[in-house]
């Protein structure tokens, strides 16, 4: 059920990294639930074609975004606002990752992980800010089990542990304001942002669901981690 004093119809959730994955499945259970969306990510036909599979401009709209800029920040809970008049709920979803080792990688791939994962996810909480204070909203970001222990050489890892503390640090800062902070941390999931199949995967869908059950609680509710793994993962 929605959260009390309000109905799912009446909500606006935005979402970052909304064009595949985990983004655009939480995208299509938020609609079946009655939510107004706001997908941005930086693949704009992809965004296009999910808002008008969604409704189109009266019920989803695709708005480009590059995370890691900070322009495009702004503009993005702009667009939302213009939409909409409000933003209930924000999940800084978007993410990359490089292969594991310290030398595996360039330092050019490092750096737009990083960015992307965690500069990226704080400008989205700065950007959201205001408006989720407006509305004593929920922010949901997406860690990741490899935000809870030490993969070897892995500085994707290290990011996670980063949106880990920053989901803490959400949470303390908006204390009082009324606004809700929760933190998804998947295991190993089945969506695009492998290049290999894993042979032990949970579905985007899976992650989705514990997205929309957090949303979901009442107002005096707040769900702070949910961790989803594959029922065999190991770590």
């Amino acid at each position: 059920m929605p959260p009390t004093g309000d109905t799912a119809s009446d909500r606006v959730l935005l979402i970052t990294g909304a064009s595949s994955g985990i983004g655009a499945e939480t995208a299509r259970q938020a609609a079946e639930a009655g939510y107004r969306l706001v997908l941005a990510a930086r693949s704009e036909d992809r965004l296009a074609d999910l808002a008008e599979s969604l409704g189109g401009p009266d019920r989803a709209i695709a708005v480009r975004c590059d995370v890691q800029e900070w322009s495009d920040q702004e503009a993005m809970v702009k667009a939302a606002l213009d939409a909409f008049g409000k933003v209930d709920a924000v999940f800084a979803n978007a993410g990359v990752g490089v292969m594991p080792g310290f030398q595996a990688e360039s330092p050019e791939a490092w750096r737009d992980m990083i960015l992307t994962n965690v500069y990226g996810a704080a400008l989205t909480i700065r950007a959201s800010m205001d408006a989720l204070r407006e509305s004593k909203g929920h922010l949901v970001l997406t860690g990741s089990v490899a935000g809870r222990i030490v993969y070897p050489g892995s500085i994707y890892s290290c990011t996670k542990w980063a949106i880990t503390a920053m989901g803490e640090a959400a949470r303390r800062e908006l204390q009082g304001s009324g606004v809700r902070v929760t933190l998804i941390e998947p295991g190993v999931v089945d969506t695009p942002f492998f290049p290999e199949p894993e042979p032990i995967t949970v579905e985007a869908e899976d992650i989705a669901r514990g997205v929309i059950y957090a949303l979901a609680q009442p107002d005096h509710v707040d769900v702070n981690e949910i961790v989803i793994r594959p029922t065999a993962q190991a770590e």
